[in-house]
């Protein structure tokens, strides 16, 4: 809404745990870790802000509460606060609006968005609501806007929309210094006239400051459905920004292009975190971004690499998918699920497409099964293998703190002449994000080419292989990269482009 007025946001996402960052954290717990480029392991939120701004956001704009007591404990022991108590408040406070203005300064923006997680009333979050309530007595009430997002839940049994769990939180705000400017009620449906008016009436704020983030299609229409209730307008206003005529056409001609998908193909999913899918959001979205470009709905089906281990005949049922891919992930869980469906797609000229653990088994099932090294792996997965084709990076041997410690954040990468990846991208250097501590192994690099695997990518040092693919199927690429974090609606990931566009090639012939 900021931006299609002609100004420039920045977003920071507040997260209330103990972690220093998501790097540490199952995805069953947390959900995908988001990498920035700058090698941040970070909330999947950040994901969707560089989504729908377009913006490349950095590891300073994920704030945790690890990240701030570290901070201020390290500079206790340094003696900066000599003869001092330290407390939550000032010095936790402080370091807190200190981060934030860091990021505004850093950024030369227009305005700051802050979101802080969490549910008000946790107790981990309230250092942070207490940093943002003083902040608006020391920026000015004209300069700070507070915006609560609260649930309204609808009773199954009579349809009604409940305003009390929204009343609570906003009294619980209210009772720790913070009064609402804006409402934003988190609903099914669009709020009825006496759910609106008796938030406005309860949450103590005018009946247009409330607003309904209703549920939609397409999660890229809620900017525009926020706006047409008159919530853009209102923030100007409140704001005292000039609130010029919003141009929505570009951003209409995107949502358009994922309600206008009519064709469909099936991609199967292969991995270890496929209860959650959040544990794959930015792959999700990857895909979509890339079905929208070629007017086709992608169906993901999600497929527990463990169950093609104990099951052979599940494994022949990826042959009623247009597409494969085989997910990132740590561990031994699943991996040789995860080679049996490599396999099955390369076997079957099924169009794949591997990502960073999936690019390894890639590698490891072409040694295997092509190359004839019967007990080929990764030394992650069994440190004692004959043939080590993916081994731990030089760099990494050693290494015992596991957190923030991988190969992590945008790295050149170059695309040799005359191979897939070269074509999608249509130039020779890009930079894609990562996050690993395996790699295909040097020692390995003549025999694997020599039996037909291509080397399409190495890093700019070329002491890495960054991208494989074999030529004589009709889609067969992997990459140790992940370059669905630099996907956007409108301009999708050119590896995730071409995989829908293979897939649906595929589904078309098969018809």
């Amino acid at each position: 809404m900021f931006q299609v007025r002609g100004y420039s946001p920045t977003i920071i996402k507040i997260d209330p745990y103990l972690n220093v960052d998501a790097g540490t954290m199952n995805p069953y717990i947390h959900g995908e870790v988001f990498v920035t480029d700058d090698g941040g392991e970070t909330d999947l939120d950040l994901g969707h802000y560089e989504r729908f701004l377009n913006i490349n956001l950095s590891k300073y704009n994920n704030i945790t509460t690890g990240q701030i007591y570290k901070a201020v404990i390290e500079a206790e022991r340094r003696g900066d606060y000599l003869g001092v108590c330290v407390q939550v408040v000032p010095h936790i406070t402080d370091e807190i609006k200190r981060r934030i203005r860091m990021v505004g300064e850093k950024s030369g923006v227009d305005v700051v968005i802050v979101e802080v997680g969490g549910t008000v009333g946790d107790i981990e979050g309230l250092p942070f609501l207490e940093a943002i309530r003083q902040m608006r007595l020391e920026e000015g009430y004209e300069n700070t806007l507070f915006v609560h997002v609260a649930l309204v839940p609808i009773l199954d049994v009579t349809g009604e929309q409940k305003t009390k769990p929204c009343q609570h939180s906003v009294n619980e705000l209210r009772r720790i210094g913070i009064q609402p400017d804006i409402i934003v009620a988190r609903c099914a449906s669009p709020l009825m006239e006496s759910a609106k008016r008796k938030i406005a009436l309860f949450g103590n704020v005018p009946y247009n400051a409330v607003f309904t983030s209703y549920t939609v299609d397409c999660i890229y229409e809620v900017p525009l459905i926020l706006d047409e209730q008159g919530m853009g307008s209102y923030i100007m206003r409140r704001l005292g920004l000039k609130d010029v005529k919003p141009d929505w056409s570009e951003w209409r001609g995107i949502v358009d292009s994922f309600r206008k998908c009519d064709r469909r193909i099936k991609v199967a999913m292969c991995g270890k975190y496929t209860m959650l899918a959040d544990s794959y959001i930015s792959i999700n979205e990857a895909l979509k971004h890339a079905g929208a470009k070629l007017g086709v709905h992608v169906d993901l089906n999600w497929i527990e690499t463990e169950l093609l281990e104990k099951n052979s005949s599940m494994v022949k049922s990826l042959a009623n998918y247009d597409g494969i891919m085989v997910l990132p992930g740590f561990g031994v869980r699943g991996v040789e699920g995860k080679i049996r469906a490599v396999q099955f797609a390369r076997e079957n000229d099924i169009p794949f497409l591997g990502i960073c653990f999936g690019f390894q088994m890639a590698v490891v099932e072409f040694a295997r099964n092509v190359l004839g090294l019967k007990d080929a792996n990764s030394t992650e997965v069994d440190p004692n293998t004959p043939h080590p084709v993916v081994d731990i990076l030089p760099e990494q041997k050693g290494v015992e703190v596991k957190g923030g410690s991988m190969r992590l954040g945008a790295h050149k990468i170059i695309l040799k002449d005359n191979t897939l990846v070269r074509a999608l991208y249509g130039c020779s250097v890009v930079s894609e994000r990562h996050r690993h501590r395996y790699e295909v192994n040097p020692k390995y690099w003549d025999a694997l080419e020599s039996s037909g695997l291509v080397f399409s990518g190495l890093s700019e040092d070329g002491r890495r292989v960054e991208f494989i693919e074999i030529k004589e199927l009709r889609f067969f690429l992997a990459s140790q990269s992940h370059p669905e974090f630099n996907s956007r609606p409108g301009r999708p990931s050119p590896p995730y482009l071409g995989f829908v566009k293979a897939a649906l090639d595929y589904f078309e012939g098969r018809s």
